[in-house]
């Protein structure tokens, strides 16, 4: 997308279209984030160990719906992983590192287990902060022709 194109784009975004994007993005990291947490509390791992679980997983989880997505288009395998970095890489990396920081800021959370309402009240938390603060730097990228801007040219 030209500079002149992703200016004239900047115009027309609203913030429906960055909260679309954040919960598209959300769905994804969401799946990674609470899978990750799962099993590394299920399995005992130490905290550092279950966040980089998750992180990893919330990456996977995240840039595989949007190949998903885009695979539909017809794009090759390799485009539309491609398409997914761009699209997905900001949006997730922000969410990752704002649900960590609330869920492992909340007292006793990553050690509470899988049976208590504090963890579980702290992920569905650290979700609703990662969604909060995304959405306007999603709401950015996509004014300048940047994030999901780049999955939208492969649904026309």
């Amino acid at each position: 997308m030209s500079d002149t194109t992703a200016a004239a784009h900047h115009d027309h975004v609203t913030w429906r279209m960055a909260a679309v994007a954040t919960l598209h993005c959300l769905t994804g990291c969401a799946i990674g984030e609470v899978l990750g947490m799962v099993v590394g509390t299920a399995a005992g791992l130490h905290n550092g160990a279950t966040v980089a679980l998750s992180v990893v997983l919330a990456f996977g989880f995240g840039y595989g719906l949007t190949v998903r997505g885009v695979l539909g288009a017809g794009l090759s395998l390799r485009r539309a992983f491609g398409v997914a970095l761009a699209a997905d890489t900001v949006s997730i990396a922000v969410m990752e590192v704002m649900d960590n920081l609330v869920i492992v800021a909340v007292p006793g959370a990553m050690d509470a287990g899988l049976a208590s309402v504090l963890f579980w009240a702290s992920l569905a938390g650290s979700l609703v902060v990662a969604f909060v603060v995304t959405t306007p730097v999603n709401h950015a990228m996509i004014g300048r022709g940047k994030g999901h801007a780049v999955v939208h040219a492969h649904h026309r």
